[in-house]
């Protein structure tokens, strides 16, 4: 999130900060990448599903770390909701 927030990708991008609590940071993970990614929790599986734009590789992007193992991963910011 802290990635693409930088880059000046959008205003309303990441609204809360990376507290899990607004879903403005939704992204679609590239498939390829999806496997290696931690498992969703309650919270956020939470706030996918109220998008109302949830698909597979969907994700907030808070809930990810920058790892190596996720070196060249590709994301689709998701449209805004509103």
């Amino acid at each position: 999130m802290e990635l693409i927030r930088e880059s000046g990708i959008s205003d309303s991008f990441a609204l809360c900060g990376g507290c899990c609590s607004c879903a403005t940071c939704h992204v679609y993970v590239d498939s390829t990448f999806v496997e290696r990614l931690p498992p969703i929790g309650d919270a956020e599986a939470e706030l996918l599903e109220s998008s109302g734009r949830r698909r597979s590789g969907s994700r907030l992007s808070c809930q990810l770390q920058f790892l190596e193992e996720l070196d060249g991963v590709k994301v689709t910011i998701a449209p805004e909701p509103w």
